[in-house]
C-alpha cells in the first residue's frame, strides 16, 4: 500500500516547498479515498497560495506555488491511470490544467480590476466544468454528468469566493471559506473513490 505523504516547509525565505509523489496503488477503498482526499486537499492548498500571492503581488512565491499546482494535477491524473490507461490519464490532466488556467485567469483579472476578463474567466470555468463532467461520466457509469457538474460548479464557486476575499483583504471571511472548500473537495474525492470501487470491485480488497 502506497499512502501519499507530503510536507510543507518554509525554506530559505521562500513561502512554499513541495514534493512529487509516486504512483499510488491503493488496495482498499479507504486507501483510495485517502489518496484522493490528500490530492484534492493539496489542489486547494497550492491554489490558495497562488491566489494569495497574486493578491500580494509576490510573483516569486506565486511562480513556485504554480509549479506545485502543475505537479498536483499530474498526480491526480496518474491516480486514474491504473484503471483507465494512459490516454484517459492524459485527458484528465488536460482538463485539470484548464481548470487551473481559469482560476489563474480569474485571479489575475480580479487583481487588475478587469471585469471583462473576469467574465471571460467565468466562461472558461463553465466550459471546463462541462468538460470535467463529460470526462468522468464518460469513463464511469456510476458518475452521472449532472452530479459531477454540480460538484465541480460548487468547487469553482469556492475558488471565486476565495479569490474575491483575498482581493478585498477579507481574511476573516477567507478563513471561514477555507473549511467549506476542504469539506467539499473531500466530497469530490469520496464520490470518485466510491464510483471506482463500484466499477472495478475486483481491484479492491
Amino acid at each position: 500500500m502506497a499512502l501519499l505523504i507530503f510536507t510543507v516547509v518554509g525554506l530559505g525565505g521562500c513561502a512554499h516547498e513541495w514534493s512529487s509523489m509516486a504512483d499510488p496503488h491503493p488496495v482498499t477503498e479507504a486507501d483510495l479515498q485517502a489518496v484522493l482526499r490528500d490530492e484534492w486537499s493539496r489542489h486547494l492548498f497550492w491554489i490558495r497560495n497562488v491566489v494569495l500571492d497574486n493578491a500580494k503581488n509576490d510573483l516569486r512565491s506565486r511562480d513556485f506555488a504554480e509549479k506545485a499546482v502543475a505537479t498536483n494535477a499530474r498526480d491526480i491524473a496518474r491516480t486514474f491511470r491504473p484503471f483507465y490507461g494512459e490516454a484517459a490519464s492524459d485527458q484528465l490532466h488536460t482538463v485539470l490544467t484548464k481548470h487551473y488556467g481559469a482560476v489563474k485567469a480569474y485571479s489575475q483579472a480580479t487583481v487588475g480590476g478587469n471585469t471583462r476578463q473576469q467574465e471571460v474567466a467565468m466562461a472558461q470555468f463553465a466550459s471546463n466544468t462541462d468538460e470535467i463532467a463529460a470526462f468522468f461520466s464518460g469513463i464511469n457509469p456510476h458518475l452521472s454528468k449532472d452530479a459531477v457538474r454540480d460538484l465541480f460548479a460548487a468547487h469553482v464557486d469556492h475558488h471565486v469566493t476565495q479569490i474575491n476575499k483575498f482581493q478585498n483583504r477579507d481574511y476573516a471571511g477567507e478563513e471561514e471559506t477555507w473549511p467549506v472548500m476542504e469539506h467539499h473537495v473531500y466530497g469530490i474525492a469520496d464520490a470518485l473513490a466510491a464510483a471506482l470501487v463500484k466499477q472495478f470491485p475486483a481491484k479492491f480488497n
